[in-house]
């Protein structure tokens, strides 16, 4: 009787094909963490701007968002209208970028018309938007 001494042809490509399809789904699996990152912050300024338009509600005075670069603050924004440190005012990415002429009015009407933001982040965008009734939501297209 002969010993076996290795591996025969058939067992070797059944284990590198369970390999290729065990790196597939983790690479499919896997998302752009750019991608991640700019969902969580768009996620994060629709919540803002919930928040700041039921204040604006609650006060009868209209609040204002819009990018602002100072040097404490190089990548944030405002809510005009609502006392400092009320809301946040950064980014939770410095990378993420907003057109610096972006305005956002959150009241105090109940109706207040159809708004949008676009956030970009290397070669990713995201939108921002409301049509005025509805509360604000993240949007992959350009509403």
């Amino acid at each position: 009787m002969r010993a076996s001494h290795g591996f025969t042809l058939i067992e070797l490509l059944v284990v590198i094909a369970l390999i290729a399809i065990g790196t597939a789904a983790v690479s499919f699996s896997l998302r752009d963490s750019a991608q991640t990152v700019l969902e969580r912050d768009a996620e994060r300024l629709a919540t803002l701007f919930e928040s700041a338009r039921a204040r604006s509600r609650a006060s009868g005075m209209p609040v204002k968002w819009y990018p602002q670069t100072t040097d404490n603050n190089p990548n944030g924004f405002v809510f005009d209208g609502l006392p400092t440190h009320t809301l946040p005012d950064k980014w939770l990415s410095p990378q993420i970028q907003v057109a610096p002429n972006s305005l956002v009015i959150l009241g105090p009407d109940p109706i207040i018309g159809p708004q949008s933001v676009q956030l970009q982040m290397r070669d990713s965008q995201l939108w921002v938007s409301t049509d005025g009734l509805k509360p604000f939501a993240v949007r992959r297209a350009a509403p």
